[in-house]
């Protein structure tokens, strides 16, 4: 009869506690690398965030300004004057030089 003999290879107790803490430090720093992906992606959805207010942004202040820019326009004020009953008086405006 034979006897069953196991063919490996016998590892002492500071090789066993070296693989071990090998064998951590691997799973620590791929939990590492997992979290600060993770934490970097919602960075980034943060920022795709902000561009699009601040692109809404733009727009509304462009709107506004186009408004300003109406509301400014001589014909306007004329328009308002006459409303009032104010009347435009070139004799009035004094040039200096």
């Amino acid at each position: 009869m034979r006897k069953n003999t196991k063919l490996g290879v016998k590892l002492h107790n500071c090789e066993k506690v070296f693989l071990t803490i090998i064998g951590v430090c691997t799973l620590l720093g791929l939990i590492t690398i997992v979290y600060t992906r993770s934490l970097l992606s919602t960075s980034n959805i943060e920022v795709e965030r902000m561009k699009e207010q601040i692109s809404k942004q733009e727009n509304v202040n462009s709107a506004l300004s186009m408004q300003v820019d109406e509301l400014a326009s001589l014909s306007t004020i004329q328009n308002v004057a006459k409303a009032y009953g104010l009347s435009y008086n070139n004799d009035n405006i004094i040039v200096i030089k």
